[in-house]
């Protein structure tokens, strides 16, 4: 029997273990010191909610699923109907090839071939690597056509420390401004987040607030990266998800309005580009023939640090 994600690829380095699969090339799951770290999904079930999805060429939401670049308007399936959008680009249910395998580390790609609304060629491919610091995703997307392409990158893990709810977690996401959206979760607007209630620079207990918002401005360490965390006070427990220089959007998503979720994790998700970016271009990357964008993000538990 062909399990519902396909081919399971298993890596493991220590006390740490983690699956990636064949349909999306996304991370099922991940747990360190016998801990699960990511809400994921089970061998007998699809993905839901975007869990552990790649998200390419592009994150989020584009508005009535249409664009134009380079003088030509494009016109992509709505698969978010009840809004009329299209979501979270072209791959998450195309097959992936796993090119490299070793106890500690797999290499997923995939070729994004030309079709209605991206007639465009991308090769595409993510390293999961686990080491002493935890987990590392690589994302390399090269452009295989003739002509200019527009790319943008997402992944969409969601976050756990095995607790039945969020509210009473520490939450701590080291950014200066978020995103408005309206109803059908578009960006139109942007302000600081101090005094607000989706201000958590400084680690505050996530409580009631419902989060379904792109954030933006991020405070960076020496090493360039900005650090999500997530700690419970009652056992002193914490997850951290960093990412690199190439992603200055995250989008934060306590699953409210979703059943299968419904605020018991909490979705931390690195953005190359903030929503609508290819109707907007805001932070939109421009591939040239034969040119390549990587970006690179992580998990690590308390015990591990990047």
């Amino acid at each position: 029997m062909i399990v519902p994600s396909g081919e399971q690829i298993t890596i493991a380095a220590g006390d740490q273990r983690a699956v990636v699969v064949e349909v999306g090339g996304g991370l099922r799951s991940y747990s360190a010191g016998g801990r699960v770290l990511v809400d994921g999904y089970g061998l007998d079930e699809m993905s839901s909610s975007g869990r552990g999805q790649v998200l390419i060429p592009w994150p989020n939401r584009l508005q009535d699923g249409s664009y134009e670049f380079d003088g030509q308007r494009h016109q992509l399936p709505l698969n978010e109907p009840e809004r009329h959008n299209a979501i979270h680009g072209l791959v998450r249910w195309a097959t992936w090839t796993a090119a490299e395998h070793e106890p500690h580390r797999v290499v997923m790609e995939h070729v994004l071939y030309p079709q209605p609304g991206y007639p465009f060629t991308l090769g595409i491919s993510i390293e999961y690597a686990l080491s002493e610091a935890g987990l590392q995703v690589r994302t390399t997307a090269t452009n295989l056509g003739a002509d200019p392409c527009p790319y943008g990158s997402g992944a969409h893990p969601y976050l756990t420390l095995g607790t039945t709810a969020i509210d009473h977690l520490m939450l701590r996401v080291p950014a200066r401004t978020v995103l408005r959206s309206d109803e059908r979760g578009l960006p139109f607007g942007a302000e600081v987040v101090d005094r607000t209630e989706y201000d958590f620079q400084e680690p505050r207990r996530i409580g009631s607030t419902m989060l379904d918002h792109a954030f933006t401005d991020l405070e960076r360490d020496q090493d360039g990266l900005a650090r999500v965390e997530l700690r419970d006070p009652d056992h002193g427990t914490r997850v951290t998800l960093w990412l690199d220089k190439s992603y200055p959007y995250l989008m934060l998503f306590s699953g409210d309005p979703l059943p299968n979720v419904n605020r018991r994790s909490l979705a931390v998700e690195p953005m190359t580009c903030p929503p609508n970016a290819f109707r907007t271009r805001n932070a939109l990357i421009r591939l040239e023939p034969g040119s390549s964008f990587t970006s690179t993000w992580g998990i690590a538990s308390d015990s591990r640090s990047n």
